[in-house]
C-alpha cells in the first residue's frame, strides 16, 4: 500500500455553514483530519499522511503563499516513503496555483489537486468524494510523471490546462477545446490523454528554491477602455498581461501605449477574453511584436508564467521561447 500526503490549504471542501446550505458559508474552517476521518475508505486506498499548511479561502492565496506551498511539497517529497500529494483547495483560484505548481514542484510523483463546490455542512457535500478519488489517483501507478493533475466531479484535468466555467454546479472546470486527461470510476484510473508542454522535473522554474516573484499585473480591455490602466499598472509592475478582445485585440490607443511602455522595460503578453481559441502574433494589432503572445494561457496562467519567467529573464527572444514550450 502506498503513501499520499494530504496537503490542506483550506477553501470550500474545509467550509462551514448553516446545515442543508450550499451557499453563504464560510471557507478554510474545518481541519484536514477531520475531513479525512469521514472517509473511512481512504484506509483502504493508501497510507495518509495529513499536514495542515494553510486554512484560508482560496481567494486569500496570493504569489507569497504559492512560494511556500510549492518549497513545503517540494520539501515533503523529498522522503523516500511519500509515494504523491493530494492538495485540497479552493476552486475560485485553483487554476493559477495548480499552474504554478505544475511549474514549479521538482518531482515526476504523482501530485493532485481537488476541492469542492458545496461545503462540508451542505446536504450532498461533494468534497468528500472528490478527496477519495483524489487520493485513489494519486496512488495510481499511471500517474506518475503526468504533472500536476486536478481530480473534479470523477474527471482528471491537466495543471496547465484546467479552468473553471461555473460558479454554481459541482462539475464546474474543463479544459476548453483540449478534453481532459481522463476519467475515474470510484477507485479505477482511466487515462486518455496527456499534456505536452513541459512540467514539473523537467520545468525551467523547478530547479531553484524561489524566495520573491516579479509584479505582474493583467489589464483588461473593453469598449472605450482608457490606456491611463496600462500607464497606472507600469508604475509598480515589470510586466503586463493584455486580456484583448477577440484574438487578443485592443484599440489603436492601447496600441501606441504598448510600443511607449515596451520602450521603457515593461514586459507585455497578449491574451484574449474570450474563453476558447488561441493567441498568435498578430501583424496589425501588434506591427513590431512588442507583445507576447500568449498561446492559449487564460490572463491568469499567463501571468503565472510571467512571473517565473521573468524571475529567470527579460529576454524577449527567450521569453517568447518560454511561452511556446510551457
Amino acid at each position: 500500500m502506498k503513501t499520499i500526503a494530504i496537503v490542506a490549504t483550506g477553501g470550500t471542501i474545509a467550509g462551514t455553514g448553516q446545515t442543508g446550505k450550499a451557499v453563504s458559508y464560510h471557507a478554510g474552517e474545518i481541519d484536514v483530519k477531520d475531513i479525512i476521518r469521514s472517509i473511512p475508505m481512504l484506509q483502504e486506498i493508501a497510507h495518509i499522511r495529513e499536514y495542515q499548511l494553510m486554512n484560508i479561502d482560496s481567494n486569500e492565496m496570493s504569489p507569497q503563499r504559492w512560494l511556500v506551498l510549492s518549497n513545503y511539497i517540494n520539501q515533503i517529497l523529498q522522503d523516500d516513503e511519500i509515494d504523491g500529494v493530494v492538495v485540497t483547495h479552493g476552486t475560485d483560484t485553483l487554476d493559477e496555483t495548480a499552474y504554478f505548481l505544475n511549474l514549479t514542484l521538482h518531482t515526476s510523483k504523482p501530485v493532485v489537486m481537488t476541492g469542492a463546490m458545496r461545503p462540508a455542512t451542505a446536504t450532498s457535500a461533494d468534497g468528500p468524494y472528490n478527496l477519495y478519488q483524489a487520493v485513489c489517483l494519486a496512488a495510481h501507478d499511471d500517474a506518475v510523471g503526468q504533472g500536476v493533475m486536478c481530480l473534479f466531479s470523477s474527471t482528471i484535468y491537466s495543471g496547465r490546462d484546467i479552468q473553471k466555467v461555473n460558479n454554481f454546479k459541482i462539475d464546474a472546470f474543463e479544459q476548453k477545446s483540449f478534453g481532459c486527461l481522463g476519467y475515474m470510476q470510484d477507485h479505477e484510473v482511466y487515462f486518455f490523454s496527456k499534456t505536452f508542454k513541459i512540467h514539473t522535473i523537467n520545468s525551467l522554474f523547478s530547479k531553484q528554491t524561489l524566495y520573491d516573484l516579479p509584479a505582474v499585473g493583467i489589464a483588461y480591455f473593453y469598449a472605450g477602455a482608457s490606456c491611463e490602466i496600462l500607464y497606472a499598472l507600469a508604475q509598480n509592475h515589470q510586466g503586463i498581461i493584455l486580456t484583448g478582445s477577440g484574438s487578443g485585440n485592443y484599440s489603436q490607443e492601447w496600441l501606441q501605449t504598448i510600443e511607449d511602455l515596451t520602450k521603457q522595460g515593461i514586459v507585455f503578453v497578449r491574451c484574449s477574453r474570450v474563453a476558447q481559441g488561441i493567441v498568435f502574433d498578430d501583424d496589425i494589432f501588434d506591427p513590431h511584436h512588442c507583445c507576447i503572445p500568449g498561446n492559449t494561457l487564460t490572463p491568469q496562467k499567463a501571468r503565472v508564467l510571467l512571473m517565473l519567467a521573468l524571475e529567470y529573464t527579460h529576454d524577449h527572444q527567450k521569453l517568447r521561447e518560454i511561452f511556446n514550450e510551457y
